[in-house]
């Protein structure tokens, strides 16, 4: 108790704790664009169920990471060395992440651009197996964006106290997001096909650390941003067109 009595009364770890809130919320909006993606394919009355159940267990497996974290600091030494390239288990980790959204966003680019009609076997299957794969997706980007928010924690402070405020502040942020996020992605056809090429870069970037490229968060987001600004403009230029278009009816 007195221990965090006296964190209470440090300005540093405030200061602290605001940071690692900023860093892990800004760590969140990938994983949150993934969710909003995947669980929109589903029937509309799973959606929420299923990005809550996705969010939810995000949660859990940050929290249930912090109490290893002798363990996950292991997991940056190496492990393996290929054609004098080593690799720990973290960089595994997160070559298999980037890969699986390589492989995801690039499906469903494929499956908006030429759609193609469903399989009679998997339509009798029902809704129960789509959205157990759906929070089986999840589950495993979850575990990926876990690891490396943990990872990001553990550099920043030594203090646990504040690594599970902070975690826990974010998810909560991850959730009261979810929602309007996924509603707006799902209403606007050119911003799915904007995020999931954010998800490309996104994997890309995973694999490039797997493989001990290290690139800059903020050149990434800073290029989220402005595709994203690029974007809203052209949406209030469409909407102001529709409205001219509708004045002159």
């Amino acid at each position: 108790m007195e221990y965090l009595v006296e964190l209470a009364a440090s300005p540093t770890a405030w200061v602290a704790l605001a940071t690692l809130i900023v860093m892990e919320i800004v760590l969140g909006i990938d994983n949150l664009i993934f969710i909003s993606i995947l669980t929109n394919k589903l029937p509309e009355q799973h959606r929420q169920k299923a990005r809550r159940i996705g969010i939810g267990m995000a949660l859990i497996l940050r929290l249930a990471l912090l109490s290893t974290i002798a363990f996950i600091v292991q997991l940056t030494e190496p492990v393996i060395d290929i054609l004098g390239q080593t690799f720990s288990w973290k960089d595994m980790i997160l070559i298999a992440g980037g890969l699986f959204l390589l492989w995801k966003a690039t499906t469903e680019i494929h499956h908006s651009m030429d759609p193609a009609p469903e399989d009679p076997k998997s339509a009798t299957s029902g809704v129960t197996l789509g959205f157990a794969a759906a929070i089986g997706q999840i589950l495993m980007l979850d575990m990926v964006f876990s690891i490396d928010s943990i990872i990001t924690a553990v550099g920043m402070t030594e203090h646990l106290p504040i690594m599970i405020i902070a975690v826990v502040v974010s998810v909560l942020v991850m959730l009261l997001a979810a929602d309007p996020l996924a509603k707006f992605i799902n209403d606007n056809p050119t911003v799915v096909m904007l995020a999931l090429g954010f998800l490309i870069m996104i994997g890309m970037t995973l694999i490039a650390e797997g493989f001990g490229a290290h690139v800059p968060k903020g050149y990434v987001y800073a290029a989220m941003a402005f595709s994203a600004t690029i974007e809203g403009l052209n949406m209030m230029s469409r909407r102001a067109k529709q409205k001219r278009i509708a004045a002159e009816a």
